[in-house]
């Protein structure tokens, strides 16, 4: 059964290039052109995954991602954006988008964005055997992609959840931003700022206080890595 895409963009000749893209490559493409109507289609047929454009009339983008962050079933979301906002991006990002893009963007690389994300959905796609992550309390099983903090099951994006699982397999690593960017996000160029957002994300939820990390520590001047607890 093909999986099934929402497309949410207001501008319908953008909408139409995407949607004919995603069909040929085989997904089954939905479309809306509010931010209302996204939310009335995704309760009605939830999707595999919704490319959500942030400059929606009803409600926008952000307001959509972020009532969409708070499903259960965690659709993940590839935002568009206009070029230079980037302070709408970090936000989206922080919101918990899985991955974006920038007007104007090749239909050819959305197709893929939306391939990774959705086959790091179904599974880690690194070519790493399932296993279980543990940590003074944290535990990351990569099979059902299932992550729990004290018995306390975490809610991660698809992002997050990589993240983490990558820098716990390598503890007391430092790994530079652009690193992480080509590792966990498959990016050779990308604004570095994402790795940033995420990090930031995944310290509100696994840090006892996360303006004081102890878990996912900066190195200055490199980037970032993971202080085990049980060291």
């Amino acid at each position: 059964m093909a999986q099934r895409v929402l497309v949410v963009d207001d501008d319908r000749t953008v909408a139409d290039v995407v949607c004919r893209y995603l069909e040929h490559a085989g997904y089954e493409v939905g479309h809306v052109g509010d931010g209302a109507a996204a939310l009335a289609a995704v309760s009605r047929q939830p999707p595999q995954l919704v490319v959500l454009d942030l400059m929606l009339p009803v409600l926008d983008g952000l307001e959509v991602c972020r009532r969409l962050r708070e499903r259960p079933d965690g659709v993940p979301i590839v935002m568009l954006t206009a070029r230079g906002d980037e302070a709408d991006r970090i936000l989206g990002l922080q919101l918990g988008a899985d991955d974006y893009l920038s007007k104007p963007f090749s239909p050819r690389e959305l197709v893929l964005r939306v391939r990774s994300v959705l086959r790091r959905a179904g599974g880690d796609p690194t070519g790493v055997p399932p296993e279980l992550l543990t940590d003074g309390g944290l535990e990351v099983a990569t099979g059902p992609r299932v992550a729990r903090l004290h018995g306390r099951e975490l809610t991660l994006t698809l992002r997050e959840f990589d993240l983490l699982a990558h820098l716990m397999r390598h503890p007391a690593r430092a790994f530079r931003r652009a690193e992480l960017l080509e590792r966990v996000w498959g990016w050779r160029f990308g604004d570095q700022s994402t790795v940033t957002v995420h990090v930031r994300r995944l310290r509100e939820k696994i840090e006892a206080d996360p303006a004081a990390p102890r878990r996912i520590v900066t190195v200055w001047g490199v980037g970032y890595r993971y202080e085990p607890a049980d060291a």
